[in-house]
């Protein structure tokens, strides 16, 4: 990666500050979120999809999925990097309460990914909750991620989409003009108003742009179309879980149709050309 596209010590740092400030209640509002669970445990199956001996995941967080793989999978190795030092410290607690000894957690980057683990090759990566929308140049990370995959590896990956349909009706519904485009812009910013998350949203072409030259996508999936988006679990509250599972299943048509890509997230399965 060339000095130019190499984002600095000090973009780093202001991510990192942002995923510092939410590790501490990170668990406690996950458990409490029926929303973000249920899109969870759709993105593990899609992993569990996959045969792997040595899997890496990007933007571990607290070390919920590291720790769920590693139970279900004692003889397969997991790898995982953060670039929050608070939610990296909170992982290697869990690994180390949890007794997973098939486990390794260190802070690091997408962009730095072969300092952190010189020696190892995967043949599987997974990111979950758009770990990648913090990169600022995703082309140069697709090629870090396929110099650490093993020739026939497979990738597991989820954005944050930039083409929210029903988020930006919403917004624009209730003249919150700004709030509706904010997603279209170079830096996105993240979800809170009160704390800037240097971001970028994704759109398929972008995707299909800087991955395309070294892998093929196998599996596309978009997620909360018209079903919840994780910080409106109110909805369930509000509408109920019966209309909500509707919503969830109505998603499930919409996926094989052009609007697959028009909710919140979108996960991609890509596999390595060669």
């Amino acid at each position: 990666m060339t000095t130019a596209s190499m984002p600095s010590v000090e973009y780093h740092q202001k991510v990192a500050a942002y995923f510092d400030h939410e590790a501490c209640k990170y668990e406690e509002r996950y458990w409490g979120n029926p929303v973000v669970q249920r899109i969870r445990q759709s993105f593990r199956e899609e992993v569990k999809a996959h045969t792997f001996g040595c899997a890496l995941e990007i933007g571990c967080g607290v070390g919920l999925d590291l720790a769920h793989f590693a139970s279900i999978y004692p003889d397969r190795e997991i790898y995982g990097i953060d670039v929050s030092p608070a939610m990296v410290a909170h992982a290697a607690q869990k690994v180390q309460d949890f007794g997973l000894p098939n486990v390794r957690v260190e802070l690091g980057t997408a962009e730095g990914l072969a300092d952190v683990f010189p020696q190892v090759q995967f043949d599987h990566i997974y990111v979950f909750f758009g770990a990648l929308n913090t990169v600022t140049d995703l082309p140069q990370v697709a090629r870090v991620l396929r110099s650490r995959l093993k020739p026939g590896g497979t990738m597991v990956l989820t954005f944050v989409n930039k083409w929210y349909l029903t988020d930006m009706l919403l917004n624009l519904a209730r003249f919150r003009v700004k709030r509706a485009f904010k997603r279209l812009h170079t830096v996105w910013g993240g979800y809170s108003d009160k704390h800037h998350l240097e971001s970028r949203c994704f759109s398929p072409r972008q995707i299909r742009q800087a991955f395309g030259r070294d892998f093929r996508v196998t599996r596309r999936k978009g997620y909360s179309i018209l079903y919840p988006a994780w910080y409106q679990v109110n909805w369930i509250q509000r509408f109920g879980r019966k209309l909500c599972a509707f919503l969830w299943d109505t998603d499930q048509v919409l996926n094989l149709t052009p609007a697959w890509c028009l909710g919140e997230y979108a996960l991609y399965v890509f596999e390595s050309r060669g």
